[in-house]
C-alpha cells in the first residue's frame, strides 16, 4: 500500500542512489574531459590523425579522414563531426555517400575512448581488450561495408553537406559551461534510469523484458542477468549509461563472463537511437550505420562467446578481466 511517507522514502532512496552512481561516473569523466581539452588546445590531434591515415586508406577513405576519426576517438562523436565539417569547408574534402557511411559507421563503433574504456575497466574489463576489440572491429566493419558498396556500386554519389551543424565552443568559459550542461544532462538521465529500473522491478515488468530479450542473448550465449546492462548500453550508450553499467556489474548479480560478453556487444553497437539518427542526418546510409552494425555486432559477440566459453575461470580472468 503506497502512502505519502512511502513515496517520499522511495524518491529519497532514488536521489541518494543517483548521487552515488553519478559520482562514480563523474570521477571518470571530469579529469578525462580536462585532459582531452588540453590535448585539443595543444593541437595534438593532427599527429594522431597522421598515424591513422594509412589505416583509413585500407577501408577506401582518404588519409585526411584519419584526423576525423582521431577526433571522435579521443574527444567524442561530435568532435569527429565538427572536424569533418571543418575539413569540408577548409580543404575541400569530398566523400561519396558510401565513403561517408563507412567513416560514420567506424565512428559509431569506436569513439570517446578515454571515457568509455575507463567505464569498461570500472566494470571489470581490461582496457586493452576493449580498445583492441572496438578499434580493430571498427576497421573490419568499415572495410566490409566499403567492399560491399563498391561491389554492388552503391551510393557512389557525392555525399551532401548538412545545412544544420553543431556549434563549436570557442572559449574556455563556453567549454566549461558546455561541460556543466553535459553533467547536468547525465545526472538527469541517471536519475530517470534508476527510477525506471526500480519501477520496472516493483511492477515486475523487468521480468517480461528479461523473457523478451533472453532468447536473443541465449543464442549469443549470454546470461539473462545482464539484460538491464544490455538495455541501457544498447539504447542510451555507454557514456550516458556508464554509471548504471558499473553499478549493475559490481553488484555481482551476473557472472563476470556475462558482464564481459554484454560489454562486448554494447561496445560494438550502442546508443542505437540517438547516435544512429545523428549519423543519418549527417548523410550516412541506414544500411551501414544501423543494419550492418547490428548484424556485425551480433556475429562478433557470438563468435567471441563460442571461442571463449570453454576457457577455465582462471584463464578467462587472466586474459580479459581486471584483477
Amino acid at each position: 500500500m503506497f502512502n505519502r511517507y512511502t513515496i517520499l522514502r522511495f524518491f529519497k532512496r532514488i536521489l541518494k542512489e543517483t548521487g552515488k552512481t553519478s559520482w562514480i561516473l563523474f570521477k571518470i569523466m571530469i579529469p578525462i574531459s580536462i585532459a582531452v581539452k588540453i590535448i585539443q588546445e595543444l593541437n595534438l590531434l593532427p599527429y594522431v590523425g597522421k598515424i591513422l591515415a594509412p589505416l583509413m586508406n585500407l577501408v577506401g577513405l582518404p588519409g585526411e579522414t584519419g584526423l576525423i576519426w582521431a577526433s571522435a576517438l579521443i574527444v567524442n562523436i561530435y568532435g569527429g563531426i565538427l572536424t569533418y565539417l571543418s575539413l569540408v569547408s577548409s580543404s575541400g574534402l569530398s566523400l561519396s555517400s558510401a565513403q561517408l557511411t563507412v567513416l560514420l559507421t567506424m565512428i559509431l563503433v569506436a569513439h570517446t575512448f578515454p571515457v568509455e574504456l575507463q567505464i569498461a575497466r570500472k566494470a571489470g574489463i581490461k582496457m586493452i581488450v576493449m580498445f583492441l576489440l572496438r578499434f580493430v572491429m571498427a576497421l573490419a566493419l568499415g572495410g566490409l561495408i566499403f567492399h560491399i558498396y563498391r561491389f554492388f556500386n552503391l551510393f557512389q554519389d557525392t555525399a551532401p553537406i548538412p545545412q544544420i551543424v553543431p556549434q563549436k565552443n570557442t572559449t574556455l568559459l563556453q567549454w566549461g559551461l558546455g561541460e556543466l550542461q553535459n553533467y547536468a544532462t547525465i545526472l538527469f538521465f541517471i536519475f530517470s534510469l534508476l527510477l525506471i529500473l526500480e519501477l520496472l522491478k516493483v511492477t515486475h515488468i523487468i521480468g517480461y523484458i528479461n523473457r523478451l530479450l533472453y532468447p536473443v542473448l541465449k543464442v549469443l550465449g549470454i546470461g539473462k542477468e545482464v539484460v538491464p546492462i544490455a538495455v541501457v548500453g544498447l539504447t542510451l550508450g555507454i557514456s550516458y549509461g556508464g554509471a548504471i553499467i558499473i553499478k549493475e556489474a559490481n553488484e555481482g548479480k551476473a557472472s563476470r563472463r556475462d558482464v564481459f560478453y554484454a560489454l562486448i556487444l554494447m561496445g560494438l553497437c550502442h546508443s542505437m537511437i540517438e547516435d544512429t539518427l545523428l549519423m543519418i542526418a549527417m548523410g550516412g546510409k541506414i544500411s551501414g550505420v544501423l543494419f550492418a552494425r547490428i548484424i556485425f555486432a551480433l556475429f562478433i559477440s557470438w563468435t567471441i562467446v563460442q571461442l571463449t566459453k570453454n576457457f577455465s575461470d582462471k584463464r578467462f580472468k587472466r586474459w580479459f578481466l581486471v584483477k
